[in-house]
C-alpha cells in the first residue's frame, strides 16, 4: 500500500514538474505567430513600422509574415491553420460566415480607413470627372473584392451605372499594371507602388484617388478564427498592442521619417519613390489613429457589399467584430 502511495506521489510530482516547465517556457519565451497579409504594400505602413521598430518583439511575439497575394488565399491559410492571424478586407469574413462555418473568422483590429488604390489614365486629366469613364475600358479588380466594389460604389455615388463602363475583371491581382503598360485598357485601378511606377515610366497618370472619393471605408483589418481567439486572448491583445504602437508612431512622425523606417520592407523601391507614396497615403488620412472597428464602419461595409450585389443577407456586428482588444490597446 505504501509502495503504491509512493509511486502515485512520484507520478504526481513528475506531472507538476512538467507542467511547471511548460508554463515557464511559455511565459519566458516569445510566442510564435504567423500573420498572412493579403499583399505587401506601402498602404499598410503602420504594420511595417511595428515590425521594424521591434514593437512585436516588445510584446513577446515572434512574428512570421507571409504574403498571401489575394484575400481568398489569406482566408484559406487562416481556415487551414497555416496562419494564426489574417490581414485582408473584412468582406472575406462576411463571405465565410455566410457559408455557415462553425468557427467564424472575427475582425479585431482595423488598420486602414480609406481605399488605397488610384485611377490611372493614359493621358493627364487636370479636370477629371468620373463620367469620363463612360464607354471606356477600365482594368478593374476581382469581382467581390474590395478594390472592385469600392470602385463601383464610387461610380454609383456619381450616378453612373457600372454597366456603362467596360470593366475588365479577368486580370490577376498584381498583373494589371503590366497589362496596362502593355497597351490594355484606357484606365486602370492600381495600388502603390504600381500607380507611381506607371507615372515614372510615362505609361500613365494618376487622375483620381479612390480613397478620397469613396470617403472613409473600413478597407483592411486583422482577423482570426473564433477558436484561436478563445484559446489565445493574450496573444491577440499583445499583437494589437504592437499594432497600436505602430499607429502611434505614424501619427507622430513625418512621411519622410515613416518611409525611412519601413525602407527595409521595400528594398526594391528607392527612397524618393517610397517617400512620395507614403506622403500620398499620409495626406489623404489613410490610417486610423486607433484600431477600433466600429459598428458604423461595419454597416458601411455591408452597404457596399449590398450595393455590389455580393451580400446574401446582413450579418450582425457582434458576430464578426470585436473591439475589446483595440479599445484596451488605445488606452
Amino acid at each position: 500500500m505504501k509502495k503504491k502511495i509512493f509511486t502515485l506521489f512520484l507520478v504526481m510530482a513528475l506531472l507538476m514538474t512538467l507542467l511547471y516547465g511548460c508554463g515557464k517556457e511559455k511565459n519566458d519565451g516569445p510566442v510564435s505567430v504567423t500573420l498572412n497579409e493579403v499583399a505587401h504594400s506601402i498602404f499598410y505602413a503602420p504594420m511595417y513600422v511595428a515590425i521594424e521598430e521591434g514593437y512585436f518583439t516588445e510584446e513577446g511575439i515572434d512574428l512570421t509574415l507571409v504574403t498571401g497575394f489575394g484575400a481568398d488565399k489569406t482566408m484559406t491559410a487562416l481556415l487551414s491553420g497555416e496562419a494564426d492571424i489574417g490581414f485582408m478586407g473584412a468582406e472575406s469574413t462576411v463571405y465565410t460566415y455566410l457559408e455557415n462555418t462553425d468557427d467564424p473568422v472575427v475582425n479585431f483590429a482595423q488598420l486602414t480607413q480609406r481605399a488605397g488604390n488610384f485611377l490611372v489614365s493614359r493621358q493627364p486629366a487636370d479636370n477629371f470627372q468620373w463620367s469620363d469613364l463612360i464607354g471606356k475600358n477600365v482594368l478593374g479588380g476581382r469581382k467581390g473584392g474590395m478594390p472592385e466594389m469600392v470602385f463601383e460604389y464610387i461610380l454609383k455615388q456619381n450616378s453612373i451605372d457600372p454597366s456603362e463602363i467596360d470593366i475588365n475583371q479577368s486580370i490577376d491581382f498584381g498583373s494589371t499594371a503590366a497589362a496596362f503598360s502593355g497597351g490594355q485598357g484606357d484606365y486602370t485601378v492600381e495600388f502603390e507602388p504600381s500607380a507611381t511606377a506607371l507615372e515614372k515610366e510615362g505609361a500613365g497618370h494618376v487622375v483620381a484617388s479612390l480613397g478620397v472619393d469613396s470617403g472613409y471605408v473600413p478597407y483592411t483589418s486583422f482577423s482570426a478564427k473564433t477558436s484561436y481567439m478563445k484559446d489565445h486572448p493574450e496573444v491577440i491583445q499583445h499583437f494589437t498592442n504592437a499594432l497600436q504602437k505602430g499607429m502611434d508612431y505614424v501619427a507622430a512622425h513625418t512621411p519622410e521619417e515613416i518611409a525611412a523606417v519601413i525602407a527595409p520592407q521595400f528594398e526594391d523601391t528607392d527612397t524618393e519613390t517610397l517617400t512620395t507614396i507614403v506622403k500620398r497615403y499620409y495626406d489623404q488620412d489613410t490610417w486610423k489613429k486607433d484600431l477600433v472597428f466600429s459598428e458604423d464602419s461595419f454597416t458601411l461595409l455591408q452597404d457596399i457589399l449590398e450595393s455590389a450585389g455580393e451580400l446574401a443577407s446582413r450579418v450582425p456586428y457582434k458576430d464578426l467584430v470585436t473591439a475589446e482588444y483595440a479599445e484596451k490597446a488605445a488606452k
